[in-house]
């Protein structure tokens, strides 16, 4: 089961005090970003920009399995994502380059990038692949892939012997 009403509410208040944080570390004022617990998958956290709104996106199912793990760990990593997009606005930095680093060093959190927790029981989206051959081997392609060669839009190559993919069968 997903986190509930409480454990939300909890979130959402760490990642308000890592927001204060870093107002006062840095004296530059931040508000909190939208806080939504919308993702799926096998990521315990995003941050997303779209336009001129920030969110930071969580996943209710993996905080359920590691509450205290992603309280003290994922939050502040999605919170320095959204720090550094607003240190450097309009700037392509790598997401998780120095700048992010020194962030997350500010906030005496490790900068890991990946966790290597258990996902059992979280509800993982599986992308259906289409079986394709070229000259030398099969190839397993993805729907969207599948979908573009099938409404002749592209032409994907075997990186192997430069082969045009063909549906099997």
């Amino acid at each position: 089961e997903p986190i509930g009403t409480a454990q939300r509410a909890q979130v959402i208040a760490a990642t308000q005090a890592w927001v204060d944080r870093a107002v006062a570390l840095l004296a530059q004022p931040l508000a909190l970003p939208t806080v939504l617990f919308d993702l799926s998958g096998g990521s315990a956290g995003m941050f997303r920009v779209q336009g001129a709104s920030c969110s930071i996106r969580y996943n209710p199912w993996i905080f359920a399995r590691h509450f205290d793990e992603n309280l003290q760990h994922t939050v502040p990593h999605e919170v320095a994502h959204y720090v550094v997009h607003m240190r450097y606005p309009r700037r392509r930095l790598k997401p998780h380059g120095p700048q992010w680093q020194q962030v997350m060093q500010l906030f005496g959190r490790p900068p890991r990038v990946t966790f290597d927790l258990a996902l059992d029981g979280v509800p993982m989206r599986r992308q259906r692949r289409h079986p394709y051959h070229c000259g030398c081997r099969e190839h397993a392609v993805s729907t969207v892939r599948h979908n573009r060669m099938r409404e002749g839009r592209a032409r994907y190559l075997c990186r192997y012997c430069s082969g045009v993919l063909r549906p099997a069968g």
